[in-house]
């Protein structure tokens, strides 16, 4: 009758047996409400650097996909970090990494299928953002890979981020 359930016990079993674990990395960002006369979402890119600036995994792309002709896909250049290290390399929208621009608020990210390959070592988290007649910020937050521990690293945006907050489980 639960043949399936049987199946499916044993496999988790298995799993914790063996001492596989799935390891988390949340971004928790917050994009300001701005009192200015003309407001347009910032686009976002959130990306892991390795030591050598590297890019060790492409986590998000947040832009205006509701522009006809793929409009929006013009501006990702402004995002001049990401855009160098990696960006200008991919055939935009790519589907789990690519999404529309968030407005003010504090957002949350779940990247663990992003970082589960992920080679042991020293990351840096970056968030970088743009924003049309607006301004650009870059906010880098260092971690080691894996974690042995929960670990919570934040950094404070000036402009066009708020707190970027990032959650490491092992």
């Amino acid at each position: 009758m639960f043949k399936g359930v049987g199946l499916s016990l044993s496999l988790t079993g298995l799993l914790v047996s063996s001492g596989v674990s799935a390891q988390s990395l949340t971004v928790e960002m917050e994009v300001p409400r701005l009192d200015v006369a003309e407001y347009h979402r910032p686009y976002v890119a959130m990306w892991l650097a390795a030591p050598d600036n590297s890019v060790a995994a492409q986590l998000a792309v947040l832009y205006d996909l509701e522009l006809k002709d793929e409009e929006g896909e013009k501006w990702l250049k402004d995002m001049r970090q990401w855009w160098r290290r990696g960006g200008r390399s991919l055939d935009m929208p790519i589907d789990g990494l690519s999404g529309a621009t968030r407005g003010p608020g504090k957002h949350r990210f779940q990247f663990d299928d992003r970082v589960s390959d992920l080679p042991a070592g020293d990351y840096r988290l970056m968030v970088e953002a743009a924003r049309e007649v607006g301004g650009r910020e870059l906010i880098a937050i260092p971690f080691q890979w894996p974690p042995t521990a929960p670990a919570s690293h934040a950094q404070q945006g000036n402009d066009e981020l708020g707190a970027v907050v990032l959650e490491l489980r092992p």
